[in-house]
């Protein structure tokens, strides 16, 4: 399995996995025109982001997104760790953990990067188990928000 910054070929696969997880996680059904709009903006600018896709054997099976968080506290960036995706068959492979640790080496290696976030929904135990045995934890922070609509 080989995990690498995803290009613009990937697009089909990134938006199948999106439109999965929206409906998996948040039972929402996004609209393909904005999803794809956003994908593009992402993918030519890598200052709103990057995404990453795991491959195994030339098939994408799992992808994540990062973005960035200035922190005048740590004086450096935080990656938030987004929109992660594994397909069905290779949940419970180790996918999403070889994705995490190419992150992990990522901001390890760039002094400029401070540290890993991401955010999980209370209710998903599971990828909080996850993240609980990649070392991470959810004592700090709880995330409020507000959306346009």
């Amino acid at each position: 399995m080989i995990v690498r910054e995803a290009r613009v070929s990937d697009m089909p696969s990134l938006l199948d996995f999106q439109l999965k997880m929206a409906l998996e996680t948040e039972n929402i059904q996004l609209e393909i025109q904005p999803l794809t709009q956003g994908m593009q903006k992402l993918l030519k600018d890598p200052g709103k982001g990057k995404y990453y896709v795991a491959e195994e054997a030339g098939e994408v099976i799992g992808c994540l997104m990062t973005t960035y968080e200035w922190s005048e506290w740590r004086c450096g960036t935080i990656l938030w760790i987004q929109s992660v995706y594994v397909a069905a068959p290779w949940r419970k492979k180790g996918v999403f953990r070889r994705m995490y640790q190419h992150i992990h080496q990522l901001v390890s290696d760039d002094p400029d990067l401070r540290g890993i976030r991401l955010y999980v929904d209370k209710t998903n135990e599971t990828a909080q188990k996850v993240y609980s045995g990649l070392g991470m934890n959810g004592d700090h922070y709880t995330v409020f928000e507000w959306m346009k609509q």
